[in-house]
């Protein structure tokens, strides 16, 4: 493997600063020649065109700069343009780009490897697999727990999301968007109900025992292959359930030889306060899902777990051609250690401290926030409709879309989740400062203001 050395920064200035219209006339002008030529069912939450980025700042082909708070949808966790992460995949690029690791292997791979078998949660042996994408790691844990059980059933949870792919749509809980007209789809899908602490109430056992009923009574434990779950919901709203809902599900799983699948894509690689979520609720799955953050940009994913259940294919059954690619691997190998050199766990909970906290501040001026929610970089509010926040917690899904439209234009980049529409979310890099989030906030507060006119 090649020694590498940490490549320059970009000069980006770690500041919003609006300069033209949002979009500008270059991104307008590069809009047109992209409606020309690719597929409209590609769609772009913000059409500016971004030319560099560098920490936690975008900047756009007309020079506009954007306080970016989606990080690629939870991508770029280390930052963007993170110097050991360009300097790690530069060098590999040099020496090898491809050779396919099912024919001639690499060391690279096998780093990879090693570092989610120290980094995931549980003390036995792991083994892994590395492949391209979420949607690819989610098709090939069912397929791996169906292999080792022997079984058929797939059961994920409400508001979940996992993927485009078919199996990944039938698992997915909102449809449209992503299985709108593409069916049919992948049966023995089931979808049991799911811990959503600020609208059921329940505690944790409760929320357990109503999902394992539902297990128990639908599905039946003898067919079911695998529980797909994540321990912090993505696209459905970034719920967080209640303690102890998920370690008793892993025991309920236990006891009935389902293997159960901690879909760590968007939740993972340190984006929590601890490299996976699961640890943040005392659980220990048998596989985990990894991909978004792990190479800082490149596509990456991997299934990781019990090295009993990763043996159960047979050789040749797991792989793809890009799967692993060296490029992406030294990428993750350098992400894994700035996770460590920059001590970057802290980081994330510097990152919820504060971001909660000015949330929960916004929420006391403004009844429209209903609840504030999330570990480490991965926070959100839920945002109901005036008047409702102690009664019916009504969704008001209009104010999420008026709200990222107002932050972006002036400089700060928002995402919406929520099956309801009506969820803002943060997935900050962790290169963003205090500074830049009490920044974005006062934006966010005067689209709040805004709105209550």
């Amino acid at each position: 493997m090649t020694e590498t050395t940490s490549a320059p920064a970009p000069a980006v200035p770690q500041q919003r600063q609006i300069v033209t219209a949002v979009p500008g006339p270059k991104s307008l002008a590069l809009h047109e020649r992209r409606t020309a030529v690719v597929s409209a069912g590609v769609s772009s939450a913000l059409p500016v065109y971004i030319e560099r980025a560098h920490g936690a700042v975008l900047v756009d082909v007309d020079g506009n700069r954007f306080v970016d708070f989606g990080g690629g949808i939870g991508v770029t966790t280390v930052g963007h343009t993170e110097p050991r992460v360009v300097a790690a995949a530069s060098a590999q690029l040099a020496d090898v780009t491809h050779t396919l690791f099912t024919v001639t292997p690499y060391e690279e791979y096998v780093q990879v490897a090693e570092l989610l078998a120290r980094h995931t949660p549980g003390d036995w042996a792991k083994k892994s697999v590395l492949v391209n994408s979420g949607a690819e790691a989610v098709e090939n844990g069912v397929k791996i727990a169906r292999k080792h059980t022997g079984r058929r059933a797939v059961a994920v949870l409400d508001h979940a999301y996992h993927g485009r792919t078919n199996l990944t749509m039938a698992m997915n809980y909102k449809a449209h968007p992503y299985a709108t007209g593409f069916g049919p789809f992948a049966g023995d899908v089931y979808h049991a109900p799911n811990s959503y602490p600020y609208r059921d109430g329940l505690s944790g056992d409760e929320a357990a025992a109503r999902t394992i009923g539902y297990l128990e009574k639908v599905v039946g434990a003898a067919d079911l292959a695998c529980l797909v779950v994540e321990p912090i919901q993505g696209e459905g709203g970034f719920m967080v359930p209640a303690d102890g809902f998920l370690p008793a599900l892993q025991r309920w799983c236990t006891e009935n030889g389902v293997v159960m699948i901690a879909d760590e894509i968007q939740s993972g690689m340190a984006r929590s306060g601890s490299y996976f979520a699961s640890e943040q609720f005392g659980w220990e799955p048998d596989l985990v899902l990894s991909a978004k953050g792990i190479a800082g940009g490149l596509p990456l994913a991997a299934v990781t777990g019990r090295a009993e259940i990763m043996d159960a294919s047979h050789a040749g059954g797991l792989g793809g051609t890009f799967g692993g690619n060296p490029v992406s691997c030294a990428a993750a190998v350098a992400v894994f250690a700035a996770i460590e050199e920059d001590e970057l766990l802290a980081e994330a909970r510097r990152i919820e401290a504060s971001l909660t906290a000015g949330l929960e501040r916004l929420a006391e001026k403004h009844d429209v926030i209903g609840d504030v929610r999330g570990k480490g970089a991965m926070i959100a509010i839920e945002l109901v409709r005036p008047g409702t926040r102690e009664t019916s917690k009504t969704p008001y899904p209009e104010a999420v879309g008026e709200l990222v439209a107002h932050a972006a234009q002036h400089g700060v980049l928002l995402l919406s989740a929520g099956t309801y529409g009506n969820v803002l979310r943060f997935l900050p890099g962790f290169a963003v400062t205090d500074e830049l989030i009490d920044d974005a906030l006062s934006v966010l507060d005067d689209g709040l203001s805004a709105l209550a006119r």
